[in-house]
Order: C-alpha cells, then structure tokens, then sequence
C-alpha cells in the first residue's frame, strides 16, 4: 500500500522548504516520489527539489482543477506504476484547492493501492489574515481540508500575533493539528506525532459522517460533478465580483513568466524586490521567484511575498527564468522593471 501525503499552501508559504525538511528528516529510507503542480508559466521550484535526489513530474497549468481532473490522475498512475514507491508527496499548486486535490486521489484509489495519509496545508503565519480576508475561497479551502497545520514564519512574529492566527485557523478548522513552533527546531519525533494526530483525527471524522463531510452534489471547473461543499453562493469574490460557486485558480489569478538572459547588479535585483514587494505599481503582487544570472558570474535565487523577499546563491541554469504571481498584473511594467 502506497501512501500519499499532500503538502499544500498558499502562494509563498513555505511549503517547499517545509518538504524538504520531511525528506531530509521524515521520511528517511522511503522510496519517495514527488509530485508537483506548478501554476504559473515557469516552474523555478524544480531544481530545488531534484538536489535532494526525488523524482519530479512538472505540469505547469493555469487551471488547476482541469490538472487534477484530467492529466493528475493519470500522472499519479503512471508514477506508481513506474516507481511502486512507498510513499507519494503531492506538492500542489499555491492556489490549488485541497478540496479537488483529494477528489482527484479518490478517483485514482479505484485502481490502485493507495491511501491518503497527511493532508498538510503549511500558511504563512505573516500573511494569513490577509490572504483569509481577499482570497478566502482558495485559502479558506487549503485550511478547512488539512488534517495537519504547519504555521511558517512564526519565528518573525509575536506571541500576541502567533495566538491570534491560531485563533483564526481554529474558526476555519476546529479539528487538525496545529504546528506553531518553528518546524528547523522540531525533531522526526515530534513532526511525526503531529501528523499521526492529525491522521487520527482524519479517520475519526470519516467515520463518524462528521458534518464536514455531509456535502451537496456541485460540478466543478470542468464540468464534473463532485461532492463540494462552498460557502461562496451569492456572495462577492476577492476582487468584489458578484459570483454564482466555484471558480478555478486562473479566474482570479494571472501568472507571468518568462526567461531572461540579462546579467542583474546586486542593484538592479534590490531595486527589483523591493519595487515588487513594497508598492502597488505592478499589480497586486502575491508571489514572485526566479533564479537569475549576475554581472559577476554568480546566480542569484529569489523568493517574495508581500513585504518580504529572500535572495540566496543558486545553481547555474541554461538562462535565468523569472515568474510572477497575482492579481491585475501590469506586464509591460513587468518586463522593464526585469530587462527583458
């Protein structure tokens, strides 16, 4: 029996940092492969991963749920077929939504021998409240589904700030298991009881018909039916639209990425970051990464959120690549604030 394990989060949370942590330290000795789902045009995370010797099968697509319906399943297949691992990790797009990650895997238990393990969402405990508050449908998804709650950046938050997204977390999903401490200091040990706990509660709640799991019959994107459950009729979307139900990632959010073969001044990337991260003039910037050749031979890879960046050395590529993630793009500003 294959496990598969799901690491989702919004946007810039963390959660490719936060796997890398579970192969390194969890699940040591496993046969692992992993499965990502880049939304965006460019996937930069590939690399990262490929260095801890794990198999990668990108699918870059705007429309996440036409992915897991269609291309997913048979992708999730093929890799046991291919691979017969002992474990599955399913790293989703930012703005994929648990929800439809689970039905697709249900869809694929038909035919193999598989069972879902952890459903981990890991938020960005910084930017939860503001992603909660403008993108609730595809945030408040990722959270109200996981049977286990990574909070990153903790370390860079108050105690006051901390108990406070806790409590926010607990009004979205009363039941999973919280991570709070800062996941570099928690042991195999503890990472491990965290996510049997939140397992053990997932079986309780499946076996008692909890209300969580007493759904409607809807369709989703595609047209398929499923049994979801949204709080969004009638209501008003993250940019104030009227809607009627369920939208998919690529009605909301724009992605642009393109490659780039410019040489940046530490300068240049500086003013770059900040300019995406500290004001308004590009769109609504939720996310960006890249990784980028420098005037001095090095290279350069870069992660954002709003107000926050992270810029380390990284390996050489065949030529930089660069995306960006949000909402109103403006690309012709896009690709003068890049060189492109």
């Amino acid at each position: 029996m294959t496990k598969v394990d799901i690491i989702s989060g919004f946007l810039g949370a963390g959660k490719t940092t936060f796997i890398k942590q579970l192969i390194e330290q969890v699940f040591t000795g496993e046969k692992l492969v992993l499965i990502e789902n880049e939304f965006g045009e460019i996937g930069i995370d590939g690399g990262f991963l490929k260095d801890a010797g794990i198999e990668i099968t990108e699918m870059n697509s705007g429309c996440i749920c036409c992915t897991l319906v269609g291309d997913f399943s048979k992708a999730l297949q093929k890799v046991l077929e291919d691979y017969r691992p002992d474990r599955v990790l399913i790293e989703p797009s930012g703005v994929g939504k648990l929800s439809d990650i689970v039905k697709a895997i249900e869809k694929v238990k038909k035919n193999a021998e598989i069972e879902i393990g952890g459903k981990i969402t890991v938020v960005d405990g910084k930017n939860a409240k503001l992603y909660l508050k403008n993108f609730g449908e595809f945030f408040a998804d990722q959270v109200k589904h996981a049977s286990t709650i990574v909070v990153s950046r903790t370390q860079m938050m108050t105690n006051e700030k901390v108990e406070e997204c806790v409590r926010m977390l607990r009004d979205e999903n009363g039941d999973a298991a919280i991570i709070t401490t800062p996941w570099e200091r928690l042991g195999k040990e503890a990472i491990c009881r965290a996510l049997e706990h939140g397992a053990e509660i997932e079986e309780l709640l499946h076996h008692h018909h909890d209300h969580h799991h007493d759904h409607d019959h809807e369709e989703d994107c595609c047209g398929h039916e499923h049994h979801g459950h949204h709080h969004h009729d009638h209501g008003e979307d993250c940019c104030g639209h009227g809607h009627h139900g369920h939208h998919h990632a690529d009605e909301i959010f724009m992605s642009w990425g393109k490659e780039t073969a410019h040489k940046y001044t530490d300068e240049e990337l500086d003013f770059l970051l900040k300019a995406l991260s500290e004001t308004e003039g590009y769109g609504t910037i939720l996310r960006s990464k890249g990784i980028i050749p420098m005037d001095d031979g090095t290279w350069k890879q870069f992660d954002l959120v709003p107000e926050e960046y992270e810029v380390r050395e990284g390996q050489a590529d065949y030529t930089g690549r660069v995306c960006v993630i949000g909402t109103d793009l403006k690309e012709e500003e896009l690709m003068r604030l890049f060189h492109i």
